[in-house]
C-alpha cells in the first residue's frame, strides 16, 4: 500500500537518489548531491520555506514533489513553487505521479497559497502533458536565470 506523507531528515539519502534521477534528464540541471541533501535538509528544517511530500511503500520512498513558499504581490499573498517532482523509473505509470501533485495542491491551498507555479523543460512533453492533465496551464511568461557567485568564494 503506498502513502503520501511528509518527508523527514531519514529520508534525505533516497530523496537525494531520487534527484539524481531527475538532474540527470534536466537540460540545465545536473546532479550535485552534496547540494542537493543541503537544500532539502534546508526545507526540512525551516517548513516555513517550503515542504516535500513522499510517496512511500514498504519503508521505501518510490517518489517526491516539493512546495516552495513565496510572496505573490499579484496574487496578494502567499504563493508556491511546484519542483522536484519525481517518480522512480519503476514506480511509474501507477498513479504515484498524480497522487503526489493532487497532495502537494491540497497542501498549498490548507496553507494558504493562491497559486502553484512550476518549471519544466521545454523538450519534455510527457512531463508538459502530465502537468496539464492536473490542470496546470502553459504561462505567457519566459523565465530567465542568472547564476550568482557563492559568497566567499
Amino acid at each position: 500500500m503506498t502513502e503520501i506523507s511528509p518527508a523527514t531528515l531519514a529520508d534525505v539519502p533516497q530523496l537525494v537518489g531520487l534527484l539524481t534521477i531527475l538532474f540527470t534528464h534536466e537540460v540545465e540541471l545536473a546532479p550535485d548531491p552534496a547540494k542537493q541533501e543541503r537544500a532539502l535538509r534546508l526545507i526540512l528544517t525551516q517548513p516555513e520555506q517550503g515542504r516535500i511530500f513522499c510517496a512511500r511503500a514498504d519503508g521505501q520512498v518510490l517518489g517526491m514533489v516539493s512546495l516552495l513558499f513565496t510572496i505573490s504581490t499579484a496574487e496578494g499573498g502567499r504563493s508556491a513553487w511546484l519542483e522536484d517532482m519525481v517518480v522512480h523509473p519503476a514506480h511509474r505509470q501507477q498513479g504515484l505521479g498524480r497522487q503526489l501533485i493532487q497532495h502537494a495542491l491540497h497542501a498549498a491551498q490548507t496553507l494558504g497559497c493562491t497559486r502553484v507555479t512550476l518549471l519544466t523543460d521545454g523538450i519534455n512533453t510527457a512531463a508538459m502533458r502530465f502537468y496539464e492533465r492536473a490542470g496546470f496551464t502553459r504561462s505567457a511568461m519566459v523565465p530567465f536565470r542568472l547564476h550568482l557567485p557563492t559568497p566567499g568564494a
